[in-house]
């Protein structure tokens, strides 16, 4: 227990904030592993696709290598440690599948805001600090995608999920450089991206395809945009 306490000390407050997001997006990789009867090794395959998968685009894009998601060993762990508990536990996390959902709509958030801030860091234009945000906001789900032979759902499934990762990147960039970023309008963001995924749930809001509206149901199909 004083090492796992002294290992939480050790650790940012937005790095807790991206392990969590790593996790709870690794969870969806895990139980596509699990619905296509993989075995244990692909199912913690795709429970680090889903979860890192999006952060070394993100760090690929930018130039930052080794990428995290191959070499902090915090990431990979925490990843793996999702797929387990999928592989062991999937029927019990499968009844709560709101609150998976409620929780990817989260991590989706995380990812948006940390992948934007992390490029403009490093020295990425606005435009290119936006794309890296959705990037690592979606490229996890589309990773775990194409390992299944799916078409991502991202671009198959009609409900909003970049559309919020585009809007929450947007706004995190604008406030960079009017220089308004801090720790509460991060929140902020985070409340944006996360409440505009939800809420087009709930009220059954996708994208309009050829012939069709904006109308739906909330979890139509019971399945997370990545």
């Amino acid at each position: 227990m004083t090492a796992l306490l002294t290992w939480l000390d050790s650790l940012h407050a937005d790095t807790l904030l991206e392990l969590a997001g790593v996790f709870f997006a690794a969870l969806s990789g895990g139980l596509a592993g699990v619905r296509k009867n993989f075995d244990v090794f692909g199912v913690l395959v795709l429970a680090w696709a889903a979860g890192l998968g999006g952060g070394v685009l993100r760090d690929v894009l930018i130039g930052a290598t080794p990428p995290v998601g191959i070499s902090n060993w915090k990431f990979v762990v925490t990843a793996l440690a999702a797929g387990v508990v999928i592989f062991f536990l999937h029927p019990s996390v499968e009844r709560m599948r709101r609150t998976v959902i409620v929780l990817d709509a989260w991590a989706l958030a995380f990812f948006v805001l940390l992948g934007t801030t992390k490029g403009l860091a490093l020295g990425a234009g606005p435009l290119a600090a936006v794309m890296v945000g959705v990037l690592t906001g979606i490229g996890g789900g589309i990773m775990r995608d194409v390992l299944v032979g799916e078409v991502p759902l991202v671009l198959a499934d009609r409900q909003l999920y970049a559309i919020p990762a585009f809007l929450g990147a947007g706004v995190t960039v604008a406030l960079w450089w009017t220089g308004w970023l801090s720790v509460w309008t991060q929140v902020l963001v985070v409340l944006l991206v996360s409440g505009i995924r939800l809420l087009s749930l709930r009220r059954g809001w996708v994208v309009p395809a050829p012939g069709s509206g904006w109308s739906g149901r909330w979890g139509a199909e019971g399945r997370m945009g990545t």
